[in-house]
C-alpha cells in the first residue's frame, strides 16, 4: 500500500479532478492575469538570506518520497540524522500532492514576490521549468554544492529548462518506458508493437501524461522528445490517433494503470519504472521493457522559492542528501532511479538485490537512451496539451 499512495501521488500528474483541464486553466489563469504580471527577476525579487542566525528550514515534498523507521513512522532517519550533525531543525511537510494543485497554493505568493513558507520545494520536471521562467526560483551557490557536483548522474547535467544546474537539483527520478503481462503477453519491444500488434488490440493503455506518452512517440518517429518541432510533434500524435481510432488504445490512464496490469486485464501498457519494481514484488510476470527507440527520463526536483529566508540551509540539505551513502538509504526506501553516483555501492551493504536492479540504478546503456522532454514556453504548453487532449478524448 505504501509504494501505491507513493506512485498514485506522485506521477498522477494529469489524472482525478486536477486533470489536464486544470493545468490548461492555470496556464490560461497566469496568461488572463498577465504573465508579464508574473514574471518575477532576480533583481525585482530580492530574498534575504538568515541561515547564519536561523539553523532552521522548511522542506516541503509529497507523501511516502522519505526514508522512515518501520518501528516508528513519525521518525525519518535521513532527516533526523541531518539535524543531528548540522545542527539545523528541519520542518518537513508532506503537502504536495499533484503538481497543478501545488502550483495554485502558491502562485499568488510567488507571482507578487511575497514568501510561501517554504525553503525547498520538491516539483517534476516540467512545473519545475514552469516555476524557473516565470522567474520564481533563487539561484543556487554551487560552491555550496560539491557533492551535487562530483555525483549527479551525467545524463542529468544538461537538462534544458536549467543547462546550469543553478536551480533544480534532482531529487529522485524515474523512466517511462513499456509494460507487459507475461501471463497474457508476448514480450514487447518497441512502442511501434504497442501500437499495431493484433494480438494486444483493445488490452493496451497509454499515460494520460502528455510528455511521457508523446516524449517515447516522439523517438519512435526518430525524433529527439527533448529537442523537436511542431511538426514533428503532430506527426507523433497522429501515430497516436491512429492507435485510438483502431481501438488498440483501450484508455488513458495515470497510475491506476497498475492494478489492471497485474491482473491481466490489460496485457502492455506505458508505464512508470517506481510501479513496475512495486508490482515485481508481488508478480514476477510483470516486466518493463526500454523500447529500442529509447526511454524517457523524468526527475523531481529540489527548488529553493523566491524569498525563502535559509537558501543556505537548503543547499546544505540538497549538499547532504548527495552524499552516497545518504542516497542508498533514501533509495533503500522510495525504490526509483537514485540520481547519485556512489549510491549503488552502499546499497550492497544495505540490500544486495536492491543495488542490482537497473530500475534503480540504470547502467550506462539504459541511460543513454533516455531523454528528458523539452522545456515548454507557455505558448507551446497551452498548444501541445490542447492537441493532445483533443486526441485522447478527455
Amino acid at each position: 500500500m505504501r509504494s501505491t499512495l507513493r506512485s498514485l501521488t506522485r506521477r498522477g500528474l494529469l489524472t482525478g479532478t486536477l486533470g489536464s483541464a486544470a493545468l490548461l486553466a492555470t496556464a490560461g489563469t497566469l496568461a488572463g492575469c498577465g504573465t508579464k504580471g508574473a514574471q518575477q527577476t532576480e533583481a525585482g525579487c530580492k530574498s534575504d538570506d538568515l541561515s547564519a542566525t536561523e539553523k532552521k528550514l522548511a522542506f516541503s515534498n509529497w507523501p511516502q518520497y522519505i526514508d522512515v523507521d518501520e518501528k516508528d513512522e513519525s521518525k525519518r532517519p535521513t532527516v533526523d540524522d541531518f539535524g543531528k550533525k548540522t545542527g539545523i531543525q528541519v520542518t518537513y511537510t508532506e503537502d504536495i500532492n499533484d503538481n497543478n494543485e501545488f502550483f495554485g497554493k502558491v502562485q499568488n505568493q510567488l507571482a507578487g514576490c511575497q514568501p510561501t513558507g517554504r525553503d525547498i520545494m520538491v516539483l517534476t520536471d516540467w512545473m519545475a521549468a514552469r516555476m524557473i521562467r516565470l522567474g520564481w526560483i533563487q539561484k543556487l551557490d554551487k560552491a555550496k554544492l560539491p557533492n551535487v557536483d562530483a555525483n549527479l548522474l551525467g545524463s542529468l547535467r544538461n537538462r534544458s529548462f536549467d543547462p546550469d544546474r543553478q536551480l533544480a537539483i534532482p531529487w529522485q527520478s524515474g523512466l517511462s518506458g513499456i509494460a507487459y503481462n507475461g501471463k497474457v503477453a508476448k514480450e514487447i519491444k518497441t512502442i511501434d508493437e504497442l501500437l499495431t500488434k493484433s494480438e494486444l488490440k483493445g488490452k493496451v493503455t497509454a499515460l494520460s501524461e502528455m510528455r511521457d506518452t508523446m516524449g517515447l512517440l516522439l523517438q519512435s518517429n526518430g525524433h529527439d522528445p527533448s529537442n523537436f518541432t511542431t511538426a514533428q510533434f503532430d506527426d507523433a500524435l497522429a501515430k497516436l490517433k491512429r492507435a485510438v481510432d483502431s481501438g488498440q488504445i483501450r484508455k488513458f490512464t495515470g497510475n491506476d494503470y497498475t492494478q489492471d496490469l497485474n491482473k491481466g486485464d490489460i496485457a502492455a501498457c506505458i508505464a512508470w519504472s517506481g510501479d513496475v519494481i512495486q508490482l515485481g514484488f508481488d508478480n514476477d510476470k510483470i516486466k518493463f521493457v526500454v523500447p529500442e527507440s529509447g526511454v524517457m527520463l523524468w526527475s523531481d526536483n529540489m527548488l529553493v522559492p523566491n524569498k525563502a529566508t535559509h537558501k543556505a540551509n537548503a543547499e546544505e540539505l540538497m549538499n547532504y542528501y548527495y552524499d552516497p551513502a545518504v542516497a542508498a538509504k533514501l533509495a533503500a526506501y522510495v525504490n526509483y532511479i537514485c540520481p547519485v553516483k556512489g549510491a549503488q555501492a552502499e546499497m550492497e551493504k544495505i540490500d544486495p538485490d536492491l543495488a542490482k536492479n537497473p530500475l534503480i540504478f540504470p547502467d550506462e546503456d539504459m541511460l543513454s537512451k533516455s531523454k528528458v522532454f523539452m522545456a515548454l514556453d507557455e505558448k507551446q504548453e497551452k498548444e501541445y496539451e490542447a492537441k493532445f487532449q483533443q486526441v485522447i478524448g478527455a
